[in-house]
């Protein structure tokens, strides 16, 4: 995939991106693969076309802070941009060794323990719920295994700063990737509503209610679930909703009034169902 490419003999007018290119030409097929996203990002954020003898120890130093702390892989990206800016000073392009103004930033790769603990809040699901979610994490794991064959076939390009097919893979996967570690975290923390519970006469989550609108005598058929799993077109309604706040904890028979932008409605609650 690399070739073997040479830098301008005048060290002033090479760009960061012959530079780059060249680093990722002295690598294996695997580790250039595994460097150039890390590496042409950082060239992109200076500019192609910029003098590599250009380039300060404070920008360099500054380029940490400009990485996002949320990301998992922040650690790793700085490792390979180092190596990058190493391979460089001995190359004599830089005057100094830029790399060792790199450095991690205290804090970007390790999450405070209270934040690990409200990224993994509890949280109630239906059995069906569940079951949904499971499904689309299987889907989603089976979307990437694509994904990755796509940047592969995208990378087969040579000519990186204008490849709209592997900058719209990285994004999908990017996507795919973020999706995968939410439900994956959603499960893990997940209760099942009405595993070992016993059937309630009260509206509840992971309840079906029948309503009657007693201004027109129509009746509405929901069924109450977790803020993650609302779908009104299918009737799956939060606690959270209008409706939801006015009938959970009440029983069938009762009459509820339920306020919404468009006014006031009143509902009896015919039948509760599990």
């Amino acid at each position: 995939m690399w070739g073997v490419l040479t830098m301008n003999s005048d060290s002033k007018s090479s760009s960061l991106g012959e530079a780059a290119t060249c680093f990722l030409a002295s690598l294996s097929p695997e580790e250039g693969g595994k460097s150039q996203q890390a590496v042409y990002r950082f060239v992109r954020w200076y500019g192609w076309e910029r003098p590599f003898a250009g380039l300060t120890a404070p920008e360099v130093a500054n380029y940490a802070e400009r990485l996002s702390s949320s990301d998992a892989d922040y650690a790793k990206k700085l490792q390979l941009v180092r190596a990058f800016l190493a391979y460089a000073g001995k190359q004599g392009w830089s005057k100094t060794n830029l790399a060792v103004h790199l450095k991690t930033k205290t804090g970007k790769t390790r999450l405070h323990p209270m934040a690990r603990r409200s990224s993994s809040e509890n949280v109630s699901l239906t059995r069906q719920g569940y079951a949904e979610m499971e499904a689309e994490l299987a889907a989603l794991k089976t979307k990437r295994s694509v994904v990755i064959d796509e940047m592969r076939l995208a990378a087969a390009d040579k000519d990186f700063r204008e490849n709209a097919p592997l900058d719209a893979a990285r994004e999908q996967r990017s996507h795919v990737e973020g999706r995968i570690r939410k439900i994956e975290e959603t499960l893990k923390s997940a209760t099942i509503i009405g595993a070992g519970q016993e059937v309630k006469s009260k509206v509840s989550i992971g309840g079906s209610v029948v309503l009657c609108d007693l201004a027109s005598g129509e009746e509405l058929h929901y069924k109450i679930v977790s803020p993650k799993e609302v779908n009104p077109t299918r009737g799956m309604i939060s606690t959270a909703s209008p409706i939801g706040k006015a009938i959970i904890g009440r029983r069938e028979g009762d009459m509820v009034e339920v306020v919404t932008p468009a006014g006031k409605s009143r509902y009896q609650i015919k039948q509760i169902k599990r």
